[in-house]
C-alpha cells in the first residue's frame, strides 16, 4: 500500500512539472492561453487543462506546444538532470504509466536528462481503448514493438507490426495505431 502511494506521488509530481514547464513558458513569452491554444489548433480550455494538469497530453499534442513555445518535447519533460547516464528498470516504467487523452498509456524515459535530441516513450496500447487517429508532426520516429501486434498506418501504406518489428519513419506522415492483440507494448522514439 505504501508503494502505492509513493508511485501515485510521483505520477502526480511529474504531470506537475510538465504543466508547469508549459505555463512557465508561455508566461516568460508573455503569450495569453488563446494565443498558444490557437497557435497548437487546440482550445484555450485544454491548454489550461494542461497547464493546471487536469488533463494529460498526448505525445502529438506535446509536440506541437513544444514547436509553439520554441523548445523541443524532451524541453518539456526534462527535469533537473545534465548530460548523466540515466538507468530506468522495467518496474518503474511500468509503475509510472499514464494515460492520455487517445486512450494510450505512455512512459517518457529519462525525462530528467537535459537537452536531449531525442525522446524514448514506452507505449501501452490496449484493445478498444485507443481511440482511433492519426497525426502527424515534425520529425522522425523509430517504433520497436516490444510484445504484441499491432496495425500503424503511415500515409497510404498499413503496416502489421509484431514483437520483435520496427519501424522508422518521417512523422510529418499522417500515422496512427490500432492494438491487434489485446495489448501492444512498444517504444517509440521521437527525433
Amino acid at each position: 500500500m505504501e508503494n502505492e502511494k509513493t508511485q501515485t506521488k510521483s505520477k502526480t509530481e511529474n504531470n506537475l512539472e510538465v504543466g508547469e514547464r508549459i505555463r512557465l513558458l508561455r508566461i516568460n513569452q508573455k503569450r495569453t492561453l488563446q494565443e498558444v491554444a490557437d497557435s497548437c489548433d487546440l482550445s484555450k480550455s485544454m491548454i489550461s487543462k494542461i497547464e493546471n494538469n487536469k488533463t494529460i497530453p498526448s505525445v502529438a499534442t506535446l509536440v506541437k506546444i513544444a514547436s509553439t513555445l520554441g523548445t523541443t518535447i524532451s524541453g518539456l519533460l526534462e527535469q533537473d538532470g545534465w548530460n548523466k547516464a540515466i538507468v530506468t528498470s522495467r518496474k518503474e516504467a511500468v509503475d509510472k504509466l499514464v494515460k492520455t487523452e487517445k486512450g494510450y498509456l505512455i512512459f517518457p524515459y529519462a525525462s530528467e536528462y537535459h537537452q536531449k535530441k531525442m525522446q524514448p516513450f514506452l507505449f501501452v496500447a490496449r484493445k478498444g481503448e485507443v481511440i482511433p487517429h492519426q497525426l502527424s508532426h515534425d520529425g522522425e520516429e523509430f517504433v520497436f514493438v516490444v510484445e504484441g501486434e499491432m496495425k500503424m498506418q503511415v500515409g497510404d501504406t498499413e503496416y502489421i507490426l509484431k514483437t520483435g518489428d520496427s519501424l522508422y519513419f518521417n512523422a510529418l506522415q499522417k500515422h496512427g495505431i490500432i492494438p491487434i492483440t489485446d495489448e501492444v507494448s512498444y517504444i517509440d522514439i521521437f527525433v
